[in-house]
């Protein structure tokens, strides 16, 4: 039976930025508006951790019965490595989605009915990373998806549940939210690059190759940068975002250098601290506009 620690492993308490960032910056556009609500910003928060906390345990089971972890290089996965039974992380995802889902259900009932459509196909997309017949997470479209639910939806969601609309502002932070998701999965990826295919994996990397998956993180990372700067048209605080490129540029270093397996972790970690930062110090330049 896994401990609790490796629970908490499993979780994989590194990705809870990607939860994170979106609700701090989704939250500022809404205050930037005159529209911020914090007990929705909280329920928003709520959605968001278990919808990535349940997408976590539900790869952890999906690749683990799939046998994808078996020469796993990355941290501990509870089935792969046999400390968890499937049966007990597959219920685990979804107690998670669960969660989630009567957090969204509120948000919906006191917002919009319609977005309990959203919060349907976010659950699907979470499921249908890695699990199911043909898993879109092994056919290289998990950086569109993560781009798509924890950059687009994640924001402007929280945007639109506390203003009641969303606005340009929102929009081009979405976009930069979801491009450092993205780059997370990207280095996540790289590492993986030649083991995946062993399991009939392809991810994007696998599908660009090294080359271009190391350019493509570095594009990534990048992209957020370019929107600080559009956000001074909305207030001249936003270039305190700027304080997280030097952790943007030390998530990429090992990434530029050509490293590979295990070195790429900080890749990892470093992409998600930056965004971590980006968005905290976004969300607070866009409240106080």
């Amino acid at each position: 039976m896994a401990t609790t620690a490796q629970w908490i492993e499993g979780a994989r308490p590194r990705t809870l930025p990607n939860a994170i960032a979106p609700v701090l910056v989704g939250t500022g556009a809404a205050a930037s508006i005159d529209g911020v609500v914090w007990w929705k910003a909280v329920l928003a928060l709520v959605v968001s951790l278990a919808l990535i906390i349940g997408v976590n345990f539900a790869n952890d089971y999906s690749d683990g019965i799939r046998g994808t972890d078996d020469e796993r290089v990355g941290p501990l996965r509870l089935v792969g490595s046999g400390v968890a039974s499937p049966r007990a992380v597959k219920s685990a995802a979804i107690g998670c989605f669960a969660v989630g889902a009567v957090a969204g259900l509120v948000l919906a009932v006191t917002s919009a009915w319609w977005l309990v459509v959203i919060g349907v196909v976010c659950i699907a997309g979470a499921w249908f990373y890695t699990g199911g017949s043909k898993p879109y997470g092994y056919s290289g479209f998990g950086e569109i998806a993560v781009f798509v639910f924890f950059g687009l939806v994640a924001v402007l969601g929280t945007e639109f549940v506390q203003a009641g609309r969303i606005d340009w502002a929102g929009v081009v932070s979405a976009v930069a939210v979801g491009s450092f998701s993205s780059a997370v999965l990207v280095a996540n990826n790289l590492r993986d690059i030649d083991t995946d295919p062993d399991s009939g994996k392809n991810t994007l990397a696998v599908r660009l190759g090294d080359t271009r998956t190391r350019l493509l993180h570095l594009g990534l990372v990048v992209v957020p940068f370019a929107v600080t700067v559009a956000l001074v048209a909305r207030t001249p605080w936003a270039l305190i975002a700027l304080i997280a490129l030097p952790l943007a540029a030390r998530a990429n270093k090992p990434v530029r250098s050509g490293e590979t397996g295990l070195a790429l972790i900080p890749a990892l970690r470093d992409s998600g601290l930056a965004m971590l930062v980006w968005g905290l110090t976004t969300g607070i330049a866009l409240a106080v506009s």
